[in-house]
């Protein structure tokens, strides 16, 4: 195996309610998407999950406050926003997946199909053999970038469906690190870290479940870390464990116990948003959801107005594009992740639609440290691939560095003789995204051989473990830092935005995502901390009506 067919398999890892609007129909026939090519699985996919292809509802032409994205950031604000009176609108340019215990919901990560990926057709794993499928809109987002892959969520949910369920508090010295004063690690710790472990209800895995079948490798891993000097530190994970346990005694089908994780889990193992925050937000009968919709680009409404436009194009999970609108709100709230929100905010700054914006947007843009990988597994003792993650260590030794305890994704339901982590490293490599006026692209620079330095310190803290724990010399397989599942930055607080995610230049204008974070989140999984920022900053715009 070598180090760029590592990676694509690693890099898997790391995520209908409303009113019908009277907008102008910009087509009066079917147009496609750019590369779009029916697919010739359309009906099975049609058959498997009939819910993604319900009619779509259309957002009405104007709505006080429209939410872009439902990941994390985005649907926390929308629930805030809903409770506090204000009628919302998300957005979601993914379908809107159902959970069944006895279906097949979701492609699953070892035999990908078009419910996998969100617009491609090819995809190269762990086996190093390219898989093909249909073209289809399906769940992640896998975008290519010279000299980083980024893998983000496709999806109503977000990341939180595709992601390996994380949360993580950092250290303060970390945290500081990082945020540099901006954000008080004290009102974090005390208030918004637990806010959203009350909603999102993670917890370590219980004891039956971590001996069990599933996770032989997670014990192997910790017997590893233990014989090279570390002690493993048990984690979070926002799993339903009953759901988990289900599967081992034949009351749902297997998902999260046979390594399905990063193209979603069909029983609802996995508690995402769609099953918290996006719920509770519908639920107060102010906020409605849009899947389908793609958000192109936003401005500010001619004439003085105040108001802001949102211009999208309508699709189907085939890729058909079905309508074009513009849309104005009174509030906008970007929420389409580290990538998104920052390609909508450089565009409409250096297209002129946005003009104001400073010189901070599309800047300080990180990949978290991330870090695929692998080492001999030494253990007799085979299970399945279990995909939460049991336990973490912290190497302070050097730059400082975790190494989660993973399964490996796209490898068989079997644990093989391969061991996989997690390495996220606390470093400051940074890029920047710019406007491309040929192509109207906005492109991702990223320093060549930007992860050079973190790669070196994850590897050595992954060859300590795997020499300290062989029994006879085994070669150790590596990693690679071609790609991150936890994009961040792009429009950091404290310089795109003041300190709360009010964007400068524009009142009324959100930062409420990874966006917001400066690169990284301190040698952890972004997700907690990019909710709880969110719980901290929606409250004071909220408040202070601003």
């Amino acid at each position: 195996m070598d180090r760029r067919g590592f990676v694509r398999g690693v890099g898997l890892a790391a995520a209908m309610l409303g009113l019908a609007g009277t907008g102008t129909v910009t087509s009066t026939c079917p147009v496609w998407a750019d590369d779009y090519s029916p697919s010739p699985n359309s009906l099975m996919y049609r058959v498997l999950v009939p819910e993604i292809f319900a009619p779509l509802p259309d957002p009405a032409d104007h709505v006080p406050a429209i939410v872009i994205g439902s990941g994390f950031g985005a649907s926390i604000a929308a629930l805030r926003l809903a409770q506090s009176g204000t009628e919302v609108a998300v957005l979601e340019r993914g379908s809107r997946w159902p959970n069944d215990p006895w279906r097949n919901i979701f492609a699953v990560d070892t035999v990908p199909d078009g419910r996998g990926f969100w617009h491609r057709t090819t995809f190269t794993g762990v086996t190093r053999v390219q898989m093909s499928f249909d073209f289809f809109g399906g769940v992640l987002d896998v975008s290519h970038f010279p000299g980083i892959d980024v893998w983000r969520g496709a999806c109503v949910g977000g990341g939180s469906v595709v992601f390996t369920g994380v949360m993580i508090e950092p250290e303060q010295r970390f945290f500081d690190h990082v945020f540099g004063g901006v954000v008080d690690y004290s009102e974090m710790h005390d208030v918004y870290y637990p806010r959203v472990r009350d909603m999102l209800r993670p917890s370590p895995i219980p004891d039956d479940l971590y001996h069990s079948v599933a996770f032989a490798h997670s014990r192997a891993w910790d017997d590893q870390v233990r014989a090279a000097g570390y002690m493993p530190q048990r984690i979070d994970g926002m799993w339903n464990w009953n759901i988990i346990r289900d599967e081992l005694t034949g009351r749902s089908q297997p998902s999260a116990t046979v390594g399905c994780s990063n193209l979603g889990n069909s029983n609802g193992a996995k508690f995402d948003l769609n099953q918290n925050y996006l719920r509770y937000a519908e639920n107060t009968g102010r906020a409605r959801i849009y899947p389908g919709h793609r958000v192109d680009a936003i401005g500010k409404e001619p004439g003085g107005s105040g108001r802001y436009t949102v211009a999208l194009t309508k699709l189907a999970p085939t890729g058909e594009v079905l309508r074009t609108r513009t849309l104005t709100c009174d509030k906008l709230f970007l929420g389409a992740g580290s990538i998104g929100t920052s390609e909508l905010l450089v565009r409409a700054r250096d297209t002129g639609a946005l003009a104001n914006l400073n010189e901070h947007i599309g800047e300080g843009w990180g990949s978290n440290g991330d870090v695929g990988m692998a080492r001999p597994l030494s253990s007799l003792d085979i299970g399945l691939q279990g995909a939460p993650s049991a336990s973490r260590i912290l190497d302070e030794a050097g730059t400082p560095v975790s190494l989660e305890n993973w399964f490996i994704p796209g490898a068989t339901p079997f644990d093989i003789s391969t061991l996989a982590s997690l390495a996220i490293v606390l470093d400051d490599t940074r890029g920047r995204f710019v406007y491309n006026p040929a192509t109207g692209r906005v492109d991702l620079q990223w320093p060549d051989n930007g992860a050079a330095g973190y790669l070196a310190r994850a590897l050595e803290v992954n060859a300590k473990v795997a020499c300290r724990c062989q029994p006879i010399a085994l070669p150790i397989i590596g990693g690679d830092a071609s790609f991150t599942s936890h994009p961040l930055g792009g429009a950091v607080i404290g310089r795109a935005t003041d300190g709360y995610g009010r964007v400068r230049g524009y009142r009324g204008l959100y930062v409420v995502d990874g966006a917001a974070v400066p690169g990284s989140t301190g040698t952890v999984n972004p997700s907690l901390t990019i909710s709880a920022l969110a719980e901290r900053n929606i409250e004071k715009i909220i408040s202070s009506g601003e």
